[in-house]
């Protein structure tokens, strides 16, 4: 068996050696090799985009819908294909540069661009798609084992997702929330496999892996306003009796609201905490196995084929490393978020202690 692993280890060895000098050779330039641009690399895969790449080519990308709707008012839907290559098709190109950078824009008869409203389909919104059906197929054929075999204890993969559930409801959402537990354990569970199965798909470079899902904070703000709009909403009396009038000496309440002001600023610290937090691991996570691969091109360029082929086997080891490490993060993360999530909602439904 080791011997098989290290048969395959091997293998991806040589075989990043050879795109090494593969990608070395098709961007050479007068006998040498061009220095890559590493900023707009990283951005280009951490950012959005209108079509999913495919693994080792830039040039090639599986096409999604763009959905837009133009100056004159009228919609257009149309394949992302149409508009790559710098081609415009029914008004519409994609912008390079500027304030519109890799966004779609409508060229005007006076040659002005402008940005239309954008619905389209793109990688990160896909990706969101697809952790949700992931996320509902783990759920429901769970439901579907209980409901043909009752209180069986189920093995394999279902086992492992049942022994997950257990964990987070178990031993983290009922010691904390207590008898209001079964009441929010369906968002709070639902948030943990969400942000876990974004995670973990933002791990795999083929589709449907990939999108730096967790790694932009507009995805981010929007699991954190969740949390933020059912802490708040659903908060007791109490709950806002101490953020307006705290139980503290009247001198830090009036005339100057110096208590009540931070208690209202601590509502909004705990939702960017949670959205800052995600976002940040997530992201830095993705950069840092970039940045190891790029050292084979940057290598390369500087001194030769043959010292980006011996980079690889270094930026191999790191780069399995980072994502090994990458893997533990995405668990840590997603409970995180969750045991935060489940803390701020449980302060939320505090009751005033009546004395005996």
């Amino acid at each position: 068996m080791n011997k098989v692993i290290t048969a395959l280890i091997a293998v991806v060895v040589l075989a990043l050696m050879a795109w090494g000098y593969t990608d070395a050779s098709h961007h050479s330039h007068d006998g040498e090799a061009e220095m890559p641009a590493v900023k707009e690399i990283i951005f280009e895969h951490l950012g959005d985009a209108y079509g999913w790449e495919v693994p080792f080519s830039h040039s090639k990308r599986i096409p999604l819908p763009v959905i837009v709707r133009g100056n004159d008012g009228a919609w257009h839907v149309f394949s992302s294909s149409r508009i790559t290559g710098g081609d415009t098709f029914e008004g519409f190109k994609l912008a390079h540069g500027g304030d519109y950078n890799n966004k779609v824009v409508e060229v005007l008869s006076d040659g002005s661009e402008v940005r239309p409203l954008d619905l389209s389909v793109t990688k990160n919104a896909c990706g969101i798609f697809i952790s949700a059906l992931v996320v509902c197929l783990m759920v429901f054929t769970l439901k579907r084992w209980y409901v043909r075999n009752g209180l069986k204890a189920p093995r394999g993969g279902k086992g492992m997702l049942e022994l997950i559930v257990d964990f987070v409801y178990g031993d983290t959402i009922k010691p904390i929330m207590g008898a209001e537990a079964p009441k929010y354990a369906p968002y709070l569970l639902t948030v943990f496999f969400f942000i876990l199965t974004m995670n973990l798909l933002g791990l795999i470079v083929i589709f449907p892996g990939g999108a730096n899902l967790t790694g932009n904070i507009s995805v981010t703000f929007v699991l954190a306003l969740c949390t933020f709009l059912i802490t708040n909403f659903t908060g007791t009396k109490h709950y806002w009796k101490e953020i307006l009038w705290p139980e503290v000496p009247i001198a830090l309440k009036c005339p100057v609201p110096l208590m009540p002001l931070i208690e209202v600023l601590g509502i909004f610290t705990k939702p960017i905490a949670l959205m800052i937090r995600l976002f940040a691991n997530m992201m830095s996570g993705h950069m840092v196995v970039i940045v190891f691969m790029l050292l084979i091109f940057i290598f390369t360029a500087l001194f030769g084929a043959f010292a980006g082929g011996a980079t690889s086997i270094l930026s191999l080891i790191l780069s399995l490393f980072m994502l090994v490490l990458d893997t533990l993060v995405s668990f840590i993360q997603a409970y995180v978020f969750t045991i935060l999530s489940t803390m701020f909602i449980s302060m939320a439904h505090v009751h005033e202690e009546h004395e005996a």
